[in-house]
């Protein structure tokens, strides 16, 4: 009798275990697929940066060194892939692209550029489209990080070595 007992107390745990780990997966792979779509959305705008700078450049050649910035940021952008670090380096894009949109006041024929107009209300979707994704990602990695903190899940956590995700923060611009 106390055979029986026993095991089913360890078919009972195991089954458990089993249920804790499915669900570290699921939570582990939400934030693999939120941190996929946050690349596709920073990889477009990283796209338009370009277009951007080259509309900018045939009215605003004195603001030179803000373009040559803008382009180096998406470069170094391009080599990171941590979520903490990219965000540093996206802040940085998203104030120079502040920078570079405020300049339309000082040029009345850049503000009236269709290339140039198009371009911003491009950005400004993109924007829109990083930051939806951002918002699923950070909440995948909450709950992944409240399941890898919390009892028992810690336990299994631990013994397959899942670790806390990084959030992903960053300013955006003001397009």
């Amino acid at each position: 009798m106390y055979e029986w007992l026993l095991l089913a107390v360890l078919l009972a745990a195991l089954v458990f275990g089993i249920v804790i780990y499915n669900r570290l997966v699921r939570d582990y792979q939400r934030t693999l697929a939120g941190w996929s779509d946050i690349e596709v959305q920073l990889k477009r705008r990283h796209d338009l940066i370009p277009k951007l700078v080259d509309a900018v450049r045939q009215y605003a050649s004195y603001e030179q060194a803000t373009l040559d910035h803008v382009t180096a940021l998406r470069g170094e952008a391009a080599a990171v892939r941590a979520p903490a670090t990219q965000g540093d380096v996206e802040s940085s894009i998203s104030r120079d692209l502040g920078t570079i949109f405020a300049l339309q006041e000082a040029y009345p024929d850049l503000k009236a550029n269709r290339s140039f107009l198009q371009l911003q209300t491009d950005i400004s979707a993109v924007e829109a489209d990083i930051q939806f994704a951002r918002r699923y990602y950070n909440g995948a990695v909450r709950n992944l990080n409240t399941r890898v903190d919390s009892f028992p899940d810690l336990i299994v956590a631990r013994l397959f070595g899942y670790r806390h995700a990084d959030y992903f923060e960053f300013e955006e611009s003001r397009a």
